[in-house]
Order: structure tokens, then C-alpha cells, then sequence
């Protein structure tokens, strides 16, 4: 029994030969290889099967993977954060270059500024930065880093680009202090453009307004109308612009009319301002505050000859009269024959009485020309020369005794 089960084991365990198997296997790889290629039916079976195990491979590949990617995470994170700080420091130092660079162009542009709105008459100037600064309704000073080292003086003119700043008060060695245009303790002589009217404009305590109180209520100022430097006072130069007005207030009860400007320096914004040396010898250099007589003067300027003087006019040639007779005098000729003279004196024009009583003619006949004169001939009943002849060397005495007018004649008033 032993035997038949074993032999029985065996029969059902074999199978086709090999040789069975190989051509049967063979026959059906080129049955499906022809229809593979002729119509593609193992395609999708190779698309499961690729499907199925993509798992298994990517089970068999993830110790390995995951630790690359593990490590390359790790050092491109390192990395990244390195760079990261490396480019956060260098924006920082670009952004304070450039923060640099903006306030030194911003400064140049000042400077600039400065130097293209110095006046005419500046000889020389020097940029000064402000260090400190007051503004308050009592005090309006600035403090800046130039001193007496540099050559700075007290009462020096402090411009900025747009106007008036203020002058220097106290300088010291390597700082000096200045007073500003709108303290109320500080006053400027100023001009109205429009006018030429010359007043003076105070501080009015504040980076805003200026105050006019010197100008009566019928000046002639309005609104908009420009303020620029007078060059009075010795210490600002002529014609700098200073303030425009703003307000213009008049009252019939108040004298003196209310003015308010505002100024063109930016007081409250201002880190630059320059200080002014001028010309001594412009025109529009700022004048001496004195009382009496200049210490120096204009050499150059000298007084000129005086204009020849005009020629005065020839007074004309008294006419000829008659020799005076025994009992008549011979008339002087005036001097003046356009004014009557009075009978008193020695050089009046009018006739002596005849003996008969005959008034003689008043007036005198017409004078001959000097071509006349020269060539016409002496009167015959005339002792008297001709024109042409010399004059005589003195005039007849008068009588001693006058001879009385003719009834006829108008008394005249001596």
C-alpha cells in the first residue's frame, strides 16, 4: 500500500515534458508578440504592471533617497541662511551708503544753493553747519561750528539760499552764535521793492512772521509786496531779499498801520548756512553806522572843475544926445536903458529942459547899427564925436543952480 500510495504521488506530480512546455511557451511568445506588434494589446498590460511596481521600487530606493535628501536639505538650509545674513549686512551697509550719499548730495545741493544765491558783492564766503538751535517767543539763536579760527566776526552777515538768515553776536574760538531775523530783539532796515519806502522789520518771536511797526496808516504798501535789505545799519548788503508781507491791517483810531511778512529763509528746515565777507568798495556793500564824519572814503572819487562860466550878455549903445547948452546940463546915457531911472540921478536918459521951456522929446530914437554908426557922418549941431571917434574923458558937471521943470511937464517922485 506503501508502495501504490508512492507510486501513485508520483504519476499525479508529472506533468508535460519540458520539451512540451518549451514549444508550447515559444508558440504563445510569438502569438503575442505578433499581436503586440500588430495591435498593441500588451500596452496597457505594461502600464499596470509599470503602475503595480513603482511601489516596490520606490520602497527598495527610500533608505537611500531619504538620506540624500535628508543631507542635501540640512546643507542647502546652512547655506541659504549664511547667504541670507551675508545679503542682509550687505543691504544694510548699501542702505547707509546710500542714506550717506542722499545727504551729501542733498548737502552739495545746499552748498550749491549757497554759493549760486550769494549777492554780487560777496567777495568771499564760508559754509557753516548749525550744531544747536533755541526757538522759542523770547529767544531765536542758532549755534554753528565756525569760529574765530575761521575768521568769523561779530555783527557778520548769515545767509542761507532762499534769504536772510540773521548776524553773527558772539563768536567764539571754533563756534559763534546767531541771532535770527525773527528774534524780537533784532531788527533789520529794510525797503519795499515796489516803493523804495525804507523801514524796519522786527522779530515777531517766531520761525513765520516779521513785523513792520515803524510805517504810518497812508503808506503805500500792500499785500504780496516784496521786502529786500536797505544796506543801512553796516551789516547787510543791499537789495538781499528778506520777506514778503502778508498782512496789511489799518485802523482810523491807530496811527501807524499793522504789518506782517513772512520770511524767506527756511529758519525752522535749515542745517547750512553761509557767512558773507563783501566788497568794501560795491555799491551795494552794506554802509557804516556812524554819527559823524567816515573814517575812510573813495579816493579815487575826487571833485571836478567847475563849469565854465556863461557869457553875459552886451548891453546895447546909449544914444547920442545934444551938447548941453550954458544953461541946460548934458544928459548921462544909462547903463540900463530898459529901466527908467529917476531924474536925480547922474545916469538917467531923460532930456534937460531947453531955455525956452520945451520939454525934450522922452523917448530916445532908434539905435543905428554898427555898420551904420561907422559910416554915417557926425551930427552937424552936435559937439558931441561920432561913433566911431573916442569917447569923451568925462562927463559935464551939473549946474549949481537946477533948472525948474516946465509947467507942463509930470512931476516925478524922486
Amino acid at each position: 500500500m506503501a508502495a501504490f500510495g508512492t507510486g501513485g504521488s508520483r504519476a499525479q506530480v508529472r506533468g508535460p515534458s519540458p520539451g512540451f512546455r518549451f514549444t508550447l511557451y515559444a508558440i504563445l511568445s510569438i502569438v503575442v508578440m505578433f499581436m503586440d506588434q500588430r495591435h498593441g494589446w500588451l500596452e496597457q498590460a505594461r502600464f499596470v504592471l509599470q503602475a503595480a511596481a513603482y511601489p516596490i521600487q520606490l520602497a527598495v530606493g527610500s533608505p537611500s533617497t531619504a538620506w540624500h535628501w535628508l543631507h542635501e536639505s540640512f546643507e542647502t538650509r546652512d547655506a541659504l541662511r549664511a547667504e541670507n545674513q551675508r545679503l542682509q549686512g550687505q543691504q544694510r551697509d548699501l542702505e547707509l551708503r546710500s542714506m550717506r550719499y542722499e545727504a551729501l548730495a542733498r548737502e552739495n545741493g545746499e552748498l550749491r544753493g549757497l554759493r549760486d544765491a550769494l549777492p554780487p558783492v560777496a567777495e568771499r564766503y564760508l559754509a557753516a553747519e548749525i550744531v544747536n538751535i533755541q526757538l522759542n517767543s523770547l529767544r531765536q539763536r542758532v549755534l554753528i561750528n565756525r569760529g574765530a579760527t575761521n575768521g568769523v566776526f561779530k555783527a557778520q552777515a548769515v545767509l542761507d539760499d532762499k534769504g536772510l538768515i540773521g548776524q553773527t553776536t558772539h563768536v567764539g574760538p571754533w563756534s559763534a552764535e546767531v541771532i535770527l531775523i525773527t528774534d524780537p530783539e533784532h531788527a533789520v532796515p529794510v525797503e519795499i521793492e515796489r516803493t523804495g519806502l525804507r523801514t524796519i522789520a522786527v522779530g515777531a518771536g517766531d520761525t513765520t512772521s516779521l513785523a513792520l511797526p515803524y510805517l504810518p496808516g497812508n503808506a503805500d504798501i500792500k499785500t504780496g509786496d516784496l521786502l529786500v535789505t536797505s544796506g543801512l545799519g553796516g551789516v547787510f548788503p543791499a537789495g538781499y531779499p528778506v520777506a514778503r508781507v502778508t498782512e496789511v491791517h489799518r485802523d482810523a483810531v491807530q496811527p501807524l498801520a499793522q504789518v506782517r511778512a513772512i520770511p524767506f529763509a527756511r529758519i525752522d528746515t535749515d542745517t547750512e548756512v553761509v557767512l558773507v565777507w563783501f566788497r568794501p568798495e560795491h555799491p551795494a556793500a552794506p554802509a557804516s553806522a556812524t554819527t559823524g564824519d567816515l573814517k575812510a572814503g573813495n579816493a579815487a572819487l575826487q571833485p571836478q572843475p567847475a563849469p565854465p562860466p556863461r557869457p553875459k550878455p552886451t548891453a546895447p549903445e546909449a544914444t547920442t544926445a545934444p551938447a548941453p547948452t550954458s544953461a541946460s546940463p548934458a544928459p548921462t546915457p544909462s547903463l540900463n536903458p530898459g529901466r527908467p531911472a529917476s531924474p536925480d540921478t547922474p545916469n538917467s536918459t531923460t532930456p534937460a529942459p531947453s531955455k525956452k521951456g520945451t520939454p525934450a522929446p522922452t523917448v530916445p530914437p532908434p539905435l543905428p547899427k554898427s555898420s551904420e554908426r561907422s559910416s554915417a557922418p557926425p551930427p552937424t549941431n552936435s559937439k558931441e564925436p561920432a561913433a566911431g571917434d573916442a569917447a569923451p574923458a568925462a562927463a559935464p558937471k551939473r549946474p549949481t543952480s537946477p533948472t525948474p521943470p516946465p509947467p507942463d511937464a509930470t512931476p516925478r517922485n524922486p
